[in-house]
């Protein structure tokens, strides 16, 4: 189904995205991490999810073909995030807090789906979803987290790993660098994070999409 692996994943259009391949970034910082990184990494990573008010960064998508598409990430917590994507990909996707909504504006569709069925749920929800179901897996460096989300009572949910960086002025210490996520169809799908930016005046109205539908097809 189109949805789930937009959103397993972060939506990528059939024909420009779907899945994710982990890569520790090259950026990647070296120097052995402050005493503060010998706490518990999971604690750490929940730590720095939390500790972001807002953030924008550009993203680029790329699905198992090597297709790349790219937009604008907004974040606001509680649970609010927007991926806008560049000119040629007229869809939107956005989360209220509650759910999330794919507008796609070619094919005139709106679709809706709890925030808690994907793995988004890690970023919108790490106390919950990180600290309950995450686990660290190895790098090879010291300065770099990898974490792998799933719950395994629902796979239909899929698996996301999330990549953070140390980084002195991100909050906790640490910055999400990129992410993978591998749907139920072994769809992956690689969304890589740059120009991180933290703290940014960001309204409400950022969360709100215009409905693609025609009027005669909505309810009510």
């Amino acid at each position: 189904m189109r949805l789930i692996k937009l959103i397993s994943a972060l939506p990528l259009r059939a024909a420009t995205a779907g899945a994710l391949a982990l890569a520790v970034p090259g950026a990647a910082i070296l120097f052995a991490p402050p005493a503060a990184a010998q706490a518990d990494p999971l604690d750490r990573v929940v730590a720095a999810l939390r500790g972001i008010t807002t953030m924008r960064a550009n993203f680029t998508q790329t699905d198992r073909n090597g297709q790349t598409v790219s937009g604008v990430l907004t974040l606001k917590q509680p649970g609010k995030i927007r991926f806008e994507y560049a000119r040629g990909v007229n869809m939107l996707v956005v989360s209220d807090g509650k759910s999330l909504t794919l507008a796609d504006y070619d094919v005139q569709q709106l679709q809706r789906w709890p925030i808690s069925n994907s793995p988004l749920g890690a970023l919108l929800d790490p106390n919950r979803d990180v600290k309950r179901f995450g686990k660290l897996l190895p790098t090879g460096n010291a300065g770099v987290y990898s974490i792998e989300v799933r719950d395994p009572s629902k796979p239909e949910y899929g698996i996301i790993t999330l990549v953070f960086v140390t980084k002195a002025g991100a909050p906790g210490g640490l910055e999400l660098s990129s992410w993978v996520a591998l749907d139920a169809q072994n769809q992956r799908t690689t969304v890589r994070l740059s120009n991180h930016q933290y703290g940014l005046s960001v309204p409400d109205s950022t969360f709100r999409y215009r409905d693609p539908r025609p009027a005669n097809r909505r309810p009510g």
